[in-house]
């Protein structure tokens, strides 16, 4: 992903947001990310905008923590020469289907190799960004660190079964959002962090899967719901599981 450019766009005086709310990170170049990053830079709310996945510079490649680590001291040193703390976070990745695999329907399909890369993806690389990057956050004021989960990883709303690796990699993750959200608020108590259900987006990843009944959206348009729930985020929603109309979900 090519990450858009750091400088937000020109404005005049009367459409100037009232406070800017410091930097924003974007981890993930799929469609979503793209569309949050690129919304996020329209609303002007935010800046810097930086944006990271593998083939951006810095390189931030799950498989490889040390890009991660490196990531983040990039990140820490645009925030420093910004002269603004990071106050949002939003990480965009998944995995459902590619050349591991397709959803399981069955027990019978289950592969080793599907549910380990499911679970990287979805979860342990998720796990590497909590590491590196919530310590950067603020130790007071505002800030918000948002993980795309799925409705599906929800354990108490599974009535379809199917989908093995898929589902208990996004309820992994959402076990680690719940955990890292107390830790956070241990060291600052205006902090949020959730995870995030972004419904049912035009994009690779659902492609395959979208069928008619289905709420589909562009990624435009989901990107305008994920950053408008962002937006509205406080210590009390900390540690939820909500969806893109900011609604919560039963884990």
């Amino acid at each position: 992903m090519t990450p858009p450019s750091t400088t937000p766009p020109s404005r005049t005086a009367s459409d100037e947001p009232p406070q800017a709310c410091g930097a924003a990170v974007v981890i993930g170049p799929g469609g979503i990310g793209s569309a949050v990053a690129q919304e996020l830079q329209q609303q002007g709310r935010h800046g810097p905008i930086l944006c990271l996945g593998r083939r951006t510079e810095p390189e931030l490649d799950y498989a490889q923590e040390d890009s991660i680590a490196n990531s983040a001291a990039w990140v820490s040193d645009q925030c420093a020469h910004a002269g603004v703390p990071l106050s949002l976070l939003v990480v965009a990745t998944g995995y459902l289907h590619g050349a591991q695999g397709q959803p399981e329907r069955s027990w019978s399909h289950l592969q080793a190799d599907q549910l380990a890369h499911s679970f990287w993806v979805n979860s342990i690389g998720p796990a590497l960004i909590m590491k590196h990057f919530l310590p950067l956050l603020p130790r007071q004021g505002p800030c918000a660190a948002v993980f795309l989960s799925a409705k599906v990883g929800s354990i108490a709303d599974n009535q379809l079964g199917g989908w093995y690796a898929y589902r208990a990699a996004k309820a992994a993750l959402n076990q680690l959002v719940k955990t890292a959200s107390i830790e956070q608020a241990r060291r600052n108590r205006q902090a949020v962090v959730v995870a995030l259900h972004p419904g049912t987006v035009d994009t690779a990843l659902s492609a395959p899967f979208s069928k008619q009944g289905l709420n589909v959206r562009s990624s435009q348009e989901a990107a305008r719901q994920i950053v408008q729930v962002t937006s509205t985020l406080d210590a009390s929603r900390n540690g939820c599981f909500i969806d893109y109309q900011g609604q919560e979900l039963p884990w």
